[in-house]
């Protein structure tokens, strides 16, 4: 299927100054020649042009165990997290203990054809090693030629089969790709074989433990050399995200040869160790932990202000966009900013424009929540009895520390209650004024709970109140069932109306469609143009047969001059000879030419 595709490979090496740090391409000051002789040098070590349907000579990839132990084997990993796990915050997280980074992910078609976004995708440095770049992707030869492109920039290349959000269910990628086995078999192979780095995935579980092994030796037998499992399905999210089955990751351990990764349920430095032990995995993972508290594999839970000053001035010297840095400050700051008395910090933080912004807020509360934590001041707020009953030691809200979701039954539990609320106030309302429900009753328990989403709508639907000055009998358009204007003078809607001024070259002032007058006006300015044109040629011709007349004129009038010229010469000499015969000495002087 792809060896009639070939594209240019990327460099298996490049000098440090081709990495992608400031921005695409190297900026090294040289002059032209230099600059030349350089591009040789390069050319003169490129790989040639390579098919896709033929694999790379050279040394032996690491496959399985060998390749995990090439990473340092790592036990702590930072997940891929989409506008989260930039540079500067994978910095960060190796300064508190993280051994293995990921990039976002990124899309493969983009990463091809963008070479800005792919610049800022690839940013790194010497210390942000080791790294996998992400990809998310649902086509073979595209997926291939992005990852030739990155493999000099990373340690393995990964495939993103995880997202369970609505954009990967629309781009039909990510955990809405674990149907299509084929398609999955032909882009783990075809990576396998082609790329001088190694493949790795990101999966989540079937609800059947079988099919989820199943699943997990079919990308083993494609050439998958690292697997990271989320024990969580792909309905799993938002609210209903739950907890994560570490049993269905001990089955995919035990079943697989290659090292597995665990990702899910993991808000503590105990959870790391705990995890581990139950599942038999190589290391974790974690995603949400690490925003709230970067520190977690560290096993502290740091002030919140030391973190995100830190975090600051890593953005300082590594640049990304303001809505990132925005983002993780909410998360590490999280428990800090739900307070009352922190909303103007919390708006400052949601309208700064700029990292000065940000670090004048952090500096503020800082200030004011320091004598607490240096207990120089008592800190007291209400605590939540539920939460005590739950938990042996409840963390001051100045420090880093996990945000705990409720259960999903709780959450479904709450929109029951929101329901009930909602229908025995309409019912109120409808029993006092005697008129008829707009919406009919639900006595059935068996049905599921509303949505939030039509929560919200259904409440919206009950504040609606006629507007007593509208008309209640709408006339309908002629053409249609929409309501027509109530100036048209064609009884149309403005929609009908559009169409039938366009068809017919007619105005409805009542709609302000004017393309009867603007047809009209078209014409005048053409009309004016084609006469301008005309005159304009007129013009050129009339000027055309002035020139050539002026042109014989002066012709003549030369003529004439050089014929005076000469009979005056002539009559100069024959004086001159007239005095040379009175005097007996003829002579004629030419003037030399």
């Amino acid at each position: 299927m792809l060896s009639d595709i070939s594209i240019e490979a990327a460099p298996l090496c490049r000098p440090p100054s081709m990495l992608p740090d400031d921005g695409p391409g190297p900026r090294t000051g040289l002059g032209r020649q230099q600059q030349q002789q350089q591009q040789q040098q390069q050319d003169a070590v490129a790989p040639p042009t390579l098919a896709l349907g033929a694999a790379k000579e050279g040394p032996d990839k690491l496959e399985g165990e060998a390749f995990w132990r090439s990473l340092g084997s790592p036990r702590l990993v930072v997940a891929p997290m989409v506008d989260a796990s930039e540079l500067a915050w994978r910095l960060l997280s190796r300064r508190h203990g993280a051994q293995l980074c990921y990039t976002p992910m990124l899309h493969s078609s983009v990463f091809v054809r963008d070479a800005r976004y792919r610049a800022e995708a690839l940013a790194s440095t010497p210390e942000d090693r080791p790294l996998i770049v992400q990809f998310c992707a649902n086509n073979t030869a595209v997926l291939l030629e992005a990852a030739l492109l990155a493999e000099p920039y990373c340690d393995a290349v990964d495939i993103n089969l995880g997202c369970p959000q609505a954009i990967a269910r629309r781009g039909h990628y990510g955990a809405f790709l674990q149907d299509d086995w084929d398609l999955l078999k032909d882009m783990v192979s075809t990576l396998h074989a082609r790329l001088s780095v190694p493949v790795t995935c990101k999966i989540r579980v079937f609800p059947d433990v079988g099919r989820t092994v199943e699943y997990a030796r079919m990308l083993e037998a494609a050439g998958c050399q690292m697997l990271t499992v989320h024990g969580r399905t792909r309905e799993q999210k938002g609210p209903m995200t739950g907890l994560a089955s570490w049993p269905h990751i001990r089955k995919v351990v035990e079943s697989v040869k290659i090292p597995v990764i665990a990702n899910g349920n993991i808000q503590y430095k105990r959870d790391v160790d705990a995890c581990i032990a139950e599942t038999g995995v190589k290391g974790v993972m974690s995603a949400e932990g690490n925003l709230y508290n970067p520190a977690l594999f560290e096993g502290t839970n740091p002030p919140c202000w030391e973190l995100c000053l830190e975090y600051l001035d890593l953005a300082k010297q590594h640049p990304c966009p303001t809505s990132y840095v925005r983002t993780h400050l909410f998360k590490m700051m999280h428990h800090l900013l739900s307070l009352p008395e922190n909303a103007t910090e919390r708006n400052e933080i949601a309208k700064g424009q700029s990292l000065d912004d940000f670090r004048n807020t952090v500096l503020k509360l800082q200030e004011r929540f320091l004598p607490y934590h240096e207990g120089l001041a008592v800190y007291s707020e209400k605590k939540d009895e539920t939460l005590s009953a739950t938990c042996d030691l409840v963390l001051p809200p100045w420090l880093c520390q996990p945000y705990v979701r409720i259960p999903p039954e709780e959450h479904l539990r709450k929109l029951a209650d929101k329901q009930n609320k909602v229908e025995t106030s309409a019912g109120n309302e409808e029993s006092a004024s005697g008129e008829k429900r707009s919406l009919e009753d639900n006595d059935n328990d068996s049905n599921p709970p509303l949505s939030k989403k039509k929560m919200k709508r259904l409440q919206h639907s009950q504040k609606i109140k006629v507007n007593p000055h509208s008309r209640k009998c709408q006339e309908k358009c002629s053409e249609c069932a929409n309501p027509l204007g109530s100036k048209c003078g064609f009884k149309l809607c403005r929609a009908c109306c559009r169409k039938a001024c366009f068809a017919e070259k007619r105005d409805c002032p009542g709609h302000r469609i004017l393309t009867k007058t603007r047809y009209e006006k078209l014409l005048h300015y053409q009309a004016l143009e084609a006469k301008e044109k005309n005159n304009n040629a007129h013009r050129e011709e009339a000027g055309s047969v002035d020139c050539n007349s002026t042109d014989n004129s002066n012709d003549c009038h030369r003529n004439e001059e050089t014929e005076e010229l000469s009979d005056a010469s002539f009559a100069k000499v024959n004086d001159k000879m007239d005095l040379g015969e009175s005097n007996g000495n003829v002579s004629i002087n030419f003037p030399n030419s």
